[in-house]
Parts: structure tokens; sequence; C-alpha cells
């Protein structure tokens, strides 16, 4: 799992906010609305994300249509998680990210982790 480049990135933020599969002239009609840019080229980056494994196709008719493999939430997380694997010190490289977090953050991250901590059962003599 790699970061995406840029406009592989515009075309997975497009692919996250539809909800069903999408085909690539749908794509290219929303990329349309803010940049020119050729129906050969969003093909071109929908094809290369399939091959890498972030996107599933399905033959209707004559087009594919598109979808995610992973929510935006999913692949983050396993960007993340790559990026700490590829580290000498995860722990250390984990809390430097947890350093530059706005305080905000830090605690909606105490919020999530103290309700997914296993609840120690009572010792009873």
């Amino acid at each position: 799992m790699r970061q995406l480049g840029q406009l592989e990135a515009v075309v997975m933020q497009r692919l996250w906010s539809y909800d069903r599969p999408v085909a690539v002239r749908e794509v290219l009609e929303n990329l349309r609305q803010n940049r020119t840019i050729a129906y050969t080229t969003v093909m071109t980056v929908m094809d290369n994300l399939h091959r890498k494994g972030l996107l599933t196709r399905e033959l209707v008719g004559r087009a594919y249509r598109y979808e995610p493999v992973q929510t935006h939430e999913e692949h983050q997380a396993a960007v993340m998680g790559e990026a700490l694997a590829g580290s000498n010190d995860p722990a250390s490289t984990l809390l430097r990210f947890v350093e530059q977090m706005p305080p905000d953050e830090v605690a909606r991250l105490r919020q999530v982790l103290a309700s997914r901590a296993p609840k120690r059962k009572s010792r009873r003599r």
C-alpha cells in the first residue's frame, strides 16, 4: 500500500464520495467540473487503480463500473500501518505522530482508545 499520486488521489476521492459502482464517464464528468481532462486519462488512472488492487470492477454492458475495495478511512489506516511497519522504532514513530496532532484530536483518540480497552474483571475473594 503506497500513497496515491495526485491524480489517483483525486479520482479515489470522487469514487469514495459515491455509494455505488460508477463508470469512467461519470467520474470524467465530475472531474470536468474543475479541470480539463481526457476520457483516456481517467480510464487509464482507474485501470491502474484496479491493477493495484484499490478498485474492483464489473463489466456492465460495454463499460466497466468501478468501486473502491476499501473505505477512505480503511485506506488511510493501511497507509499509516505501512509507515509504522517501515519504521525502525514504530512506537517512537507513533508517539511523534500523536505529538503533532491538535489537542482536540488527541482527546478524541483517548476517548476511542478508552472505549476499546478491555474491561477488567473484578476479582472476588
